[in-house]
């Protein structure tokens, strides 16, 4: 089976040429190449590289790089801004790089965005003419999803991260599942899926986090295994765990059947995204 994960990033270091707009958790840099030497590290064959919104806003030049340099490892998705009126263009121009895969939407955290800012609508219909799925960076906004799902059947939307608040620095929180209800009500709608990124970093046990299945299994119930993208977020969770201790629990685990492991760590995204990386 290809092992694919769902959400990784890549950034140099801060410098004037690619300033950063802000912070965010891990090394001072993860360059592609790092990235690359990772994932070889622990067998993880591509990914689908991110460009970090808390560094870069907008811009994912960097992203470019990085896939021009290794085009059969990475997929590509950017961030767009709702509140430009040229959104839709942009969304247009992006689909027509080599690479790209989708676009993200920055609900929360972020700049503060209005879940029912009407370029959200912009956004999710470019998208759809462009046959971008889009993803959704969401915690603490999930009823939100269900009108976008509602209203605009023939966008496929990706809920970041569970749609949970996920911990930059242990421990994870109390009640780490507590809006898990409302991830699950997304699931009647055939055009949202679910990134299961992230999920070690909500366990309050140690490695190989054994309690973080029951509310899995939860999801993949209800949205079904080819709805659900396995990804570590990497490097976000850098202060948490390990890149191979974000993999390894999905491969080791009894919770999961060979067909239903194959099917979590890869075969999910490449119907989601339409992509296969080419290896070799």
């Amino acid at each position: 089976m290809l092992t694919i994960d769902a959400q990784v990033h890549a950034y140099e270091r801060d410098h004037p040429g690619r300033p950063w707009a802000g912070d965010l958790p891990g090394p001072p840099g993860v360059t592609g190449e790092d990235m690359v030497a990772a994932m070889d590290a622990v067998g993880v064959d591509a990914a689908v590289l991110i460009s970090p919104f808390a560094l870069y806003r907008y811009d994912a030049s960097y992203a470019l790089e990085v896939h021009a340099a290794h085009p059969g490892r990475f997929a590509l998705i950017k961030p767009v801004d709702p509140t430009d009126p040229a959104v839709a263009e942009t969304i247009a121009e992006w689909a027509a790089q080599e690479g790209t895969v989708g676009v993200r939407i920055m609900l929360n955290p972020g700049p503060g965005l209005d879940p029912e800012h009407p370029g959200i609508d912009r956004v999710l219909e470019a998208a759809a003419r462009a046959s971008l799925p889009v993803n959704l960076m969401c915690w603490g906004l999930l009823e939100h999803a269900a009108r976008y799902a509602r209203e605009h059947t023939g966008t496929m939307l990706v809920i970041d991260h569970l749609g949970l608040k996920q911990p930059f620095h242990p421990p994870a929180p109390p009640d780490p599942f507590a809006d898990l209800p409302k991830l699950l009500a997304l699931a009647e709608y055939d055009n949202v899926a679910v990134k299961v990124t992230g999920a070690c970093t909500l366990s309050h046990e140690p490695y190989p986090y054994d309690d973080i299945w029951d509310p899995l299994c939860r999801v993949f119930d209800a949205f079904g295994y080819e709805r659900c993208l396995w990804g570590t977020d990497w490097t976000r969770a850098v202060h948490l765990l390990t890149y191979e201790q974000g993999v390894a629990p999905f491969r080791l685990t009894e919770r999961l059947s060979d067909e239903e492991r194959a099917t979590l760590m890869g075969g999910a995204l490449q119907r989601v995204y339409g992509w296969r990386p080419t290896i070799g």
